[in-house]
């Protein structure tokens, strides 16, 4: 299981840093990613970050403004957001794999989501 946490409201400019809890064992093969959504469009990938190395990756439209990172301890893989923009309001929503694709369905496990909205 998959649980994402710390979406809201913020101002344009501003930022907010989600976070994405694994119930089950994550192991060195894995891949944790994050999507977002909104209505009528494709999941978007956002970027993800290898269990075993923490080797991260980034989509070209948060590239040097969110960043991925991971507590081996607490099963927990964050999202820190800065510089929000109004388009980057969302459902995000982190997702488990064995490879950093842009592809949602080479997923196969996903959290509920959880919204961020962006102010102009």
């Amino acid at each position: 299981q998959l649980a994402e946490s710390g979406g809201g409201l913020v101002q344009a400019g501003g930022l907010l840093t989600l976070s994405c809890e694994a119930s089950g064992r994550l192991v060195s093969s894995h891949v944790i990613a994050w999507f977002r959504r909104t209505p009528g469009k494709e999941r978007e990938f956002v970027g993800a970050i290898r269990w075993s190395n923490s080797r991260t990756y980034y989509s070209d439209s948060v590239k040097d403004r969110f960043f991925i990172s991971k507590d081996n301890a607490g099963n927990t893989v964050s999202l820190q957001m800065n510089s929000l923009k109004p388009e980057d309001t969302a459902v995000y929503s982190c997702a488990v794999g064995t490879s950093p694709s842009y592809r949602s369905n080479e997923y196969f496990r996903w959290g509920q989501g959880t919204q961020v909205t962006v102010s102009s």
